[in-house]
């Protein structure tokens, strides 16, 4: 098996790190501390092709593998995790299930604008009572001529206050549960909707996270993706992909964690030498280590056969579940080993613990994950039995 990355990607891997180095991390502390979106670094990444990573280059988009984008997302959510969910949303929830069931004029309507960062995008699926349980959403499309007239709330919209594309699922047909959902690419200059206050989040303070609130809003039939009913595919096709990105993103922050704690062992001296020399410090920097690299081994899994046209959904789960939950593990390792300095926000390993923390929640908890590795995982064995 040959792990090695090919030219472009290793091109790709060194251009995102040399920008996150140079752009990102000098900026992270302030982005998470004011709590703003990003906009001139996220414009940055925008002309890099970051933005439109997997989009065709007719298109205008980078036209690169799902490999690629997960590279790219570890090295830029290394540098800030909060432009590391901008650009997860950008790619995997909005550019992505366009490309994939949108028609030739729907792409040519969206993706060039999402790809090149003219316009921001958004995925609204939760709502205040419905997140895990997607076909308990109470937002409504009913068909009125040529037009869905939109009603309901979203809840947990990232990018929410920026974007004027919204990938939107709503029930069509409510009486049919999951069978009568349908997806829409609502364009908010065409189809105004409300937008609610900015949540104050725990981490990954630099990406905007709101509520949408539509009013009667019109949207046109022509902007809906696939047929009537197939929203529930639409969304949780959309949420497989998703996950490889959030699976890098917390890679990402787990890969700066540990290096400023590798760092500080080699710094901070107690009882005559470094602490990096005792076993204690050794045992955890050793598991972080490995989790590091465990976790980046599933991760590109699942972009292989995302990438080869396989199912992919159980190793894309894998990859978050496992990627997530290592990236709370060495993050509070990180912080440990700083020992009081990590506590107060000097440091960043305070900060990174509070950027992983969320990895383990959006685009499916840890617990849907289970549920999604387990159920795929007995299917095959009942069909190989």
């Amino acid at each position: 098996m040959d792990l090695d990355l090919s030219e472009t990607h290793e091109i790709i891997q060194q251009t995102a790190r040399s920008f996150a180095d140079k752009e990102l991390l000098p900026a992270a502390h302030k982005i998470d501390k004011e709590g703003k979106f990003p906009a001139d670094k996220v414009a940055k990444m925008a002309a890099m092709g970051l933005l439109g990573m997997a989009v065709p280059e007719d298109y205008d988009g980078a036209g690169l593998d799902t490999l690629a984008y997960a590279i790219a997302m570890e090295e830029i959510s290394r540098g800030c995790a909060s432009c590391g969910v901008i650009m997860s949303v950008q790619n995997s929830l909005v550019c992505d299930p366009i490309k994939t069931f949108g028609t030739t004029a729907q792409k040519k309507a969206f993706l060039p604008s999402l790809a090149t960062g003219r316009t921001i995008g958004c995925f609204a699926l939760s709502e205040p009572g419905s997140g895990s349980d997607a076909a308990g959403m109470r937002t409504t499309a009913i068909r009125d001529g040529d037009d869905y007239v939109i009603n309901g709330t979203k809840n947990w919209i990232t990018n929410g206050a920026e974007a004027q594309i919204c990938v939107l699922i709503a029930h069509s047909n409510p009486v049919e549960r999951h069978k009568g959902i349908s997806a829409f690419v609502v364009d908010r200059r065409q189809s105004p909707y409300g937008i609610g206050k900015v949540e104050d989040k725990f981490g990954i303070k630099g990406s905007s996270t709101t509520s949408l609130v539509f009013e009667d809003t019109r949207v046109p039939a022509a902007n809906r993706l696939g047929n009537e009913g197939d929203g529930f595919k639409v969304a949780m096709t959309t949420l497989d992909g998703g996950r490889i990105g959030i699976a890098s993103q917390a890679l990402g922050i787990a890969r700066i964690a540990f290096e400023e704690a590798l760092r500080y062992s080699r710094e901070r001296s107690a009882f005559g030498k470094v602490i990096g020399d005792f076993g204690a410090i050794q045992e955890m920097l050793a598991d972080m280590a490995t989790d590091i690299e465990a976790a980046r081994l599933l991760i590109w899994r699942a972009a292989a056969a995302k990438d080869a046209g396989e199912k992919y959904g159980k190793f894309s789960a894998m990859a978050k579940l496992y990627a997530s939950e290592a990236a709370a593990r060495i993050c509070h390792k990180a912080l440990q080993i700083h020992g009081g300095y990590g506590y107060v926000k000097e440091y960043n390993a305070e900060r990174h613990v509070r950027d992983a923390r969320i990895t383990e929640i959006y685009e499916g908890t840890s617990e849907i994950q289970r549920l999604v590795i387990a159920r795929e995982t007995l299917t095959e064995y009942a069909a190989h039995a």
